[in-house]
């Protein structure tokens, strides 16, 4: 019983975890054309961004995810997934920890970024912000199919759909581009 409210619990972050992972990287882009603006303009939106931005990863998104994965790993553990990890049939959650893994490891290259902005540097322009802003989303469409799925998933057309996504969302930003250009 204590397992599926864990288990529950464990979602709820990664929604949440998800939620600071698809809007930071809005107001970095947000910010860094801020800086771009004339004085007046430049001198309110920038300091906003900064507070914004250190109120969502401080007060949101680091949490979640440290949330999520202690009860990842209790959930793990407990429901004796860690078990099938390299067992036949468990190929899928070999996967998934994987991708988990590099999706904390995008976690970190936001911290980065967040570290940056808070000094004034923009390292990557709004563009490439938006790029970067896309990758939450792959992770997030690559685990849940994984999880939903699990060993029925074929990973050629697992991959060949993750492609396919990507292939749009690139060519939505560059739609996005387009429009946004006077």
């Amino acid at each position: 019983m204590v397992y599926l409210y864990l288990k529950a619990l464990h979602i709820i972050f990664v929604v949440t975890w998800f939620a600071g992972l698809f809007y930071m990287p809005r107001l970095f882009i947000y910010n860094t054309e801020a800086a771009a603006k004339p004085g007046y303009a430049r001198a309110i939106l920038h300091p906003q961004f900064k507070l914004m931005m250190k109120r969502l990863w401080y007060g949101i998104t680091w949490p979640s995810a440290i949330i999520t994965l202690g009860m990842g790993l209790w959930v793990l553990v407990h429901g004796g997934w860690h078990k099938q990890v390299f067992a036949p049939g468990g190929e899928w959650l070999l996967v998934k920890l994987v991708l988990v893994l590099l999706l904390y490891a995008y976690h970190i290259s936001l911290q980065v970024l967040y570290a940056q902005q808070q000094r004034d540097v923009f390292a990557l322009s709004s563009q490439q912000l938006r790029l970067w802003n896309e990758v939450a989303t792959v992770f997030l469409v690559a685990i849940v199919m994984l999880v939903v799925v699990k060993q029925n998933m074929s990973l050629l057309w697992g991959l060949g759909g993750l492609l396919a996504l990507i292939a749009l969302l690139l060519a939505a930003i560059k739609i996005y581009k387009r429009l946004r250009k006077p």
